[in-house]
């Protein structure tokens, strides 16, 4: 990498970390300890970075398992653990049980929390039964439940001290992201918007559990805590109740714009950032307009939850490629200027570089060269301009819309990118994948699907391939390297002081690569197809990775519940077919180092 930009990218991580006395000062210095992993997604800034270097680019290649855990359950397995202390915490689907491994003890269970939860809450959890992990802070972990329950449990003895419950899943709302602690708040999420859930994002206290503050998606300003001439849009202000006077009617209350991705936080600014997902239904034609705010990228107030700024990208969605994608924050130089930068990779195909204080839009490019449903994104209307070919929205009509690139499932999904802050580059896992795609009228009924489309999937032109593993400039908007896979690359990606990334794939792979250059170092197969995200620690001197393997997610959901029909699962079961030659179900941490 040039030198200029790696050395703006080293002060840029330093900058990144100061100690905001206003913020949990516990959670701020940990995430700069690299010998834990203390949350899911490795700091506050999203990094998925860890200034580890004992496995480097000269030794990758000699890595051998270390340990093994059996998580007890065969269904897909996303996230990862985290690492406190001398304990690991790990997780599984449902019924989301939470184990603590002693690490002084050859990973012996401490304690073991498994909840009870009603199964009925499985059918409305739309692409698998997966979850994406605990979160830690003062002393506690915090499990988010399938069934929308947040438990607080002490984290040396898995005692619970306090419960709250964060929706209705009789009406197709469910947990299944990683909640985040901020200050003496419990940030989380919910899921549903198959189901016509309004989506929002809650605050519980960190010791009661009581709720702080909840803003939604869609509704008047009131719900979505935006003040009409201060939240901005792209530098305007939104205006009067901008949440609900781009729908038709009360369409908004079922408007989805879920909030079941990753979030971030900026203790400089006080802002955590995050992704809403797309409107209900998938058919547009049955919700004329733009459809604010989902699939935006906000900027709130941790303490208020007051909005500072929302980013629309993808008005009117017609294909369902929801927002909810990781945020990164990292200083970048941008056209010659460092810039205090958010990096966003949408499912909608493009990689979006916004100034994250100000929500100005700096970079919008496509970061899949199969992506055909807009030629680019006006930069300053921010609006994706439309290939009418791949649009939809037909004139009310149901049409059977063909040969759309990215499929609804995107050019990258929740799987997260890591930071590398001493090559400068983002490393992404991607989909290649693209889609026929066929609305029809659906009326709304509570608990019920409320999908109003049929899909079918399959490879990006060309078919060989249905994922790629990127290097992308997000000061540029370009990639640097790619290497393909044979199927979407759905696990989360991890970046090391080593000059190593890793990343596993569909089939079970984990990978060790070059981070400059992309060369396979390692590789090796786990028991089942690894949808989860890397890990490193230390312990006791030696360096550690370690990933859940457990086929399943959207793109192995056919594998996961058994599903055969081609358009089951959204329309991914048929796309993933042949991923049933290559691995099976299983529900397994395996844990990596050198030799001694």
């Amino acid at each position: 990498m040039r030198g200029s930009l790696r050395t703006s990218c080293l002060v840029a991580a330093a900058l990144l970390v100061p100690l905001s006395a206003s913020a949990n000062e516990g959670l701020l210095v940990m995430q700069e300890n690299p010998a834990e992993w203390v949350m899911p997604t490795g700091n506050y800034a999203n990094h998925r970075y860890s200034k580890l270097a004992q496995i480097n680019t000269g030794n990758a290649g000699q890595l051998q398992v270390a340990w093994t855990f059996s998580t007890g359950v065969l269904r897909g397995h996303e996230g990862g653990p985290l690492i406190i202390g001398d304990t690991m915490y790990v997780h599984a689907p449902f019924p989301n049980t939470v184990y603590a491994l002693d690490l002084n003890n050859d990973a012996t269970i401490k304690w073991k929390y498994e909840p009870k939860q009603d199964p009925d809450t499985i059918p409305v959890m739309c692409c698998d039964t997966v979850n994406r992990g605990p979160a830690y802070g003062d002393g506690k972990i915090f499990l988010y439940q399938a069934d929308t329950t947040l438990v607080a449990l002490d984290a040396n003895t898995g005692k619970v001290l306090w419960k709250a419950v964060n929706g209705d899943p009789k009406v197709g709302a469910t947990g299944t992201s990683a909640p985040m602690v901020v200050k003496d708040k419990v940030i989380v999420g919910i899921s549903g918007g198959e189901f016509g859930v309004r989506g929002h994002l809650t605050a519980y206290d960190i010791n009661t559990g009581k709720q702080v503050w909840r803003g939604y998606s869609m509704g008047p300003d009131s719900d979505t805590l935006m003040d009409p001439k201060k939240t901005t849009h792209l530098g305007k202000a939104v205006g009067k109740d901008s949440g609900t006077n781009t729908w038709e009617g009360d369409q908004w209350k079922i408007g989805g714009g879920t909030t079941w991705g990753w979030y971030s936080y900026d203790p400089e600014l006080d802002l955590i950032y995050y992704g809403s997902g797309n409107p209900s239904t998938w058919n547009p034609a049955q919700r004329p307009g733009d459809n604010r705010w989902s699939m935006a990228i906000w900027a709130r107030n941790p303490d208020t939850g007051m909005t500072k700024w929302v980013y629309q990208m993808t008005p009117h969605d017609e294909w369902d490629y929801d927002g909810i994608n990781e945020m990164i924050l990292a200083d970048i130089p941008v056209k010659g200027k460092t810039r205090k930068a958010l990096v966003h990779f949408d499912r909608n195909g493009f990689g979006y570089t916004l100034d994250r204080e100000t929500g100005e839009l700096l970079v919008a490019e496509k970061f899949d060269p199969a992506v055909n449903w807009a030629t680019h994104v006006d930069m300053e209307t921010g609006r994706p301009q439309v290939v009418s070919q791949y649009s939809t929205d037909q004139n009310g009509e149901d049409v059977n819309s063909t040969g759309i690139c990215p499929a609804a499932l995107g050019s990258k999904d929740q799987q997260p990118a890591a930071f590398s802050p001493r090559t400068g580059l983002f490393y992404v896992p991607t989909n290649h994948v693209c889609m026929d795609y066929e609305p029809f009228r659906v009326s709304y009924t509570a608990g019920q699907p409320y999908v109003g489309a049929t899909l079918s999937m399959y490879p990006a032109p060309g078919g060989k391939h249905m994922g790629n593993f990127i290097a992308w400039d997000a000061s540029k908007g370009a990639i640097v390297w790619s290497n393909p896979e044979l199927f979407s690359v759905w696990s989360g990606a991890l970046a090391t002081a080593g000059d190593v990334v890793f990343y596993g794939t569909l089939e079970g792979y984990l990978k060790a690569v070059d981070a400059s250059t992309g060369r396979e170092l390692y590789s090796f197969k786990t028991p089942s197809g690894i949808i989860g995200n890397v890990t490193t620690y230390m312990h006791r001197g030696q360096q550690y990775v370690a990933v859940l393997s457990g086929v399943g997610g959207w793109a192995g959901i056919g594998l996961a519940a058994g599903l055969t029909e081609p358009q089951a699962g959204l329309g991914a079961v048929g796309g993933y077919a042949a991923l049933s030659n290559y691995t099976a179900l299983g529900g397994q941490l395996t844990v990596f180092k050198l030799p001694d």
